[in-house]
């Protein structure tokens, strides 16, 4: 199978590793009545920092290298909206030097029914920069933090 022909599947419960849940709210909907695009980047930043607070122990803000966002982007496959709560699926795709990838899907519904199959798809790439530079000053560090490695090598997927 082609690398694009993997990347265009409509991802499923089975293929992420953590789980949390995310409750929808009133205003995450937009005037058409779905959940506004915005919504979803705030879930998919939320998903990978809540794993990453949780599986370390630490306030990562505090640690001497950070994960500052270098990509995001969202692939959609049919809207979410409130009342209902989202599943947040992770997965990591790489762990490398000073990057990490991530994969998150989003599902809302039965999980034997219509939530079966991903509503969208995140990718998220975190780049640890030196977090006594200050603003502006950041570069790329590498390694990744060890608390951080040790948290997300489990992680990843063949």
């Amino acid at each position: 199978m082609s690398r694009v022909t993997e990347r265009a599947a409509r991802p499923r419960r089975s293929d992420y590793v953590v789980w949390r849940q995310a409750t929808t709210r009133w205003a995450d909907d937009d005037v058409y009545g779905h959940m506004n695009n915005a919504r979803y980047f705030e879930l998919i930043d939320t998903a990978v920092n809540a794993h990453l607070a949780e599986a370390t122990g630490v306030d990562i803000r505090s640690l001497p290298a950070i994960g500052v966002v270098a990509e995001v982007g969202c692939r959609y496959f049919r809207e979410m909206g409130y009342p209902a709560p989202v599943d947040m699926g992770l997965v990591v795709d790489k762990v490398g030097t000073s990057s990490v990838v991530y994969r998150i899907g989003l599902f809302q519904g039965d999980p034997e029914g219509d939530g079966a199959e991903a509503a969208a798809e995140g990718r998220f790439v975190h780049v640890y920069v030196d977090n006594t530079a200050g603003p502006g000053g950041a570069r790329p560090v590498s390694p990744v933090p060890e608390q951080v490695r040790a948290a997300v090598v489990p992680l990843l997927r063949d």
